[in-house]
């Protein structure tokens, strides 16, 4: 599989997340990478997928913790669950008016893996839980 092994890989994905480096981050991304938003759409490719991070960084500040990552044998699939403490900077489009409300959730992320490089990402939370922080 070339590169570091997929838990690397996915602690890594975490850690350039924590330190809002956009440009290390996609380095781990395949360039066709496709992202399955939490309760949303699917979006492909690696410079959408920039995009989406540039406008989640403009609307929260959030820090992941507490990372638990499991590896499939052939290291082609992880899953990842970990906290997250956030603070709800610029309103994101019909959501709620943001004046700086903190939330903490737990995430379930999904991943493939090809190449040693993300594939696939899928992130799961509760919706519900969020609207009832920053409410």
């Amino acid at each position: 599989m070339g590169g570091m092994n997929t838990e690397s890989l996915i602690r890594t994905y975490y850690q350039l997340f924590n330190a809002k480096d956009v440009s290390g981050f996609l380095e781990l991304l395949t360039d066709d990478v496709i992202h399955e938003i939490s309760q949303g759409g699917s979006e492909s490719g690696k410079g959408t997928f920039g995009r989406f991070m540039e406008h989640m960084n403009r609307c929260y500040d959030e820090r992941v913790y507490e990372l638990a990552v499991m590896v499939s044998a052939d290291g082609s699939r992880a899953a990842a669950e970990f906290m997250l403490d956030g603070t709800y900077l610029a309103q994101d489009g019909n959501l709620p008016p943001a004046h700086g409300q903190k939330y903490t959730l737990r995430v379930g992320a999904f991943f493939e893996i090809e190449g040693g490089k993300v594939a696939r990402i899928a992130n799961h939370y509760n919706m519900k839980d969020w609207l009832r922080q920053v409410g």
